[in-house]
């Protein structure tokens, strides 16, 4: 695989938009034409010199395939200085378009200077929480500092939270003349998280997600954009690529292997993996995948699971490996065993990547539908079972709380963002509006059944697992040995901690991705 092949990571979503992360191989114009189309080359998207981005994908090639591959010798693949910032070139400045179909009016965040309201914008940067305690209620006062916007935001949520209608509308409006999505992160951040706010104060039930709306891209756009966040946002590449790595040791001398992957997006996360069997000295293995996606899904992949199976078959055909697909177009609450035709003989790795959490608990549904699929999949006895979530903690926490959390979870990704892309980017104004919006918007306004994004953080998933019977499958240090190297080449900020096992990438002193294994 030449340095035009590499991996790298398609971002998809179906109603939710950071639901299925799934890395993508840049094939040939002959095996996946439409992906070429949809996503331009990095270096031309990102602005980046040439000999950087070949050197960075470079080693990402050659450390992936290491992980992966039948060769037990382990390189050491050192990172240039050069790699360490990717640079974005201003562009044109857009405008935020948020449909209140349920008001029948359009509110519009429009663009404002970097600095702007009657205020300086201070104190933005991330604030490290303890996001397991009770927040002191006398934490942010009524006599909360103007001057700081992310006070401002936490005391117009206490105002929602204590129904003090006036106070907020107060302080509402305060607030709209301070945020801006071409700003600082928090001025970013806080444009969406303002409109949540209105919406929760506005509207109730179901209405408040159609209420929010976005005006989705086309499909084609869409997958550019998701393909974009996953580049500059290596935390959830590098989440992906330690599923991966666990994946592999655990089918390194197997010769029959089912892969059941309950968010296969573009099912293009699979192409390293592959490459690695096939080149095995022995012969490859026969390789089973189980495409699981739910019907929405459609859109963000601009076709049916017939398109990965179309991108798995040419994938099959280009190493000369045999690859069989099965495709599940259901949601995962509905899968059942019988669905998933296990064979005896075969080693089972099933894999759930920025999924699980969409699935609802106990505090959604009296039948605890998320314990029930980890249950059901413990029964298939598979030889590895791998987890990549979210780091925050959004499920059964109270509104208040949810929003504090949610203000500091994404003010770090905003943060990381900003490292990367220009604030006057469209790029990055495309990415954050499209990827990251309205999961923001949802954890905010939305309740009970019509709040999908329920995220929990490592600890309960570990209590989740063990309680279906699962063990730990603790990663390998070689694997955290590399990825933490390349964490470095993108910046010195990104961060990885290893906890019992387990594996935190996150910016700065904030956790954002967990990845563990599990048998």
């Amino acid at each position: 695989m030449d340095s035009s092949q590499l991996l790298s990571q398609e971002y998809y979503s179906s109603t939710e938009n950071l639901s299925g992360i799934s890395p993508s191989c840049e094939l040939s114009l002959e095996t996946d034409s439409s992906f070429q189309r949809s996503t331009p080359n990095l270096q031309e998207r990102l602005h980046v010199p040439h000999d950087a981005i070949c050197s960075m994908k470079s080693a990402l090639q050659e450390l992936e395939f290491d992980l992966m591959g039948p060769d037990t010798n382990r390189p050491s693949i050192p990172c240039s200085a050069s790699d360490e910032h990717l640079q974005g070139q201003a562009l044109e400045q857009q405008s935020r378009v948020w449909s209140h179909e349920s008001q029948q009016e359009v509110t519009v965040v429009q663009p404002q200077p970097q600095i702007v309201g009657k205020y300086p914008i201070q104190g933005h940067g991330v604030q490290p929480e303890k996001r397991q305690r009770v927040i002191d209620n006398n934490t942010y006062s009524q006599d909360t500092p103007r001057g700081d916007l992310k006070l401002l935001l936490i005391e117009c949520a206490r105002a929602v939270s204590e129904n003090r209608m006036d106070n907020f509308e107060e302080l509402i409006q305060e607030v709209r003349s301070a945020v801006s999505i071409c700003g600082e992160p928090i001025q970013r951040l806080g444009a969406y998280m303002v409109e949540g706010l209105v919406a929760r104060q506005e509207a109730s039930g179901t209405n408040i997600y159609r209420a929010l709306r976005c005006r989705e891209p086309e499909s084609s756009d869409l997958l550019s954009y998701m393909h974009t966040l996953y580049e500059i946002c290596p935390y959830f590449k590098f989440g992906y690529m330690a599923a991966n790595g666990a994946i592999a040791e655990a089918v390194r001398n197997e010769d029959h292997i089912h892969i059941i992957d309950f968010q296969i997006a573009q099912g293009t996360q699979w192409v390293t993996l592959i490459q690695a069997l096939a080149a095995r000295p022995g012969g490859p293995p026969h390789v089973r995948i189980t495409g699981i996606d739910d019907p929405i899904s459609k859109f963000a992949r601009g076709d049916g699971l017939q398109a990965v199976g179309k991108r798995l078959a040419a994938i099959s055909e280009k190493f000369n490996i045999p690859v069989e697909f099965h495709a599940l177009p259901v949601f995962a609450t509905d899968v059942r065993r019988e669905m998933l035709d296990i064979r005896p003989g075969e080693a089972l790795a099933v894999t759930f990547t920025l999924q699980l959490h969409h699935t609802p608990d106990e505090s959604v549904d009296v039948n605890n539908p998320r314990d029930n699929l980890l249950r059901m999949v413990k029964s298939l006895s598979p030889k590895v079972t791998t987890l990549v979530e979210q780091e925050s903690n959004t499920n059964t926490t109270p509104f208040f709380m949810r929003f504090v959390e949610t203000l500091n979870y994404y003010s770090a990704m905003f943060e990381s963002i900003d490292d990367t892309l220009r604030r006057d980017s469209k790029e990055r104004i495309n990415v954050e509006q499209h990827c990251l919006a309205r999961d923001i918007v949802n954890i905010i306004a939305c309740e009970r059944k019509d709040r999908v994004e329920r995220h929990e953080l490592l600890g309960k998933w570990k209590s989740r697992l063990s309680m279906a019977g699962f063990q730990p499958y603790p990663l390998s240090s070689y694997v955290n040995s590399v990825i933490r190297s390349l964490l470095r080449c993108y910046s010195e900020n990104y961060t990885l901690v290893e906890k019992d096992g387990a594996m935190l990438l996150g910016w700065k002193d904030r956790a954002l991705i967990s990845a563990s294994a599990w048998h």
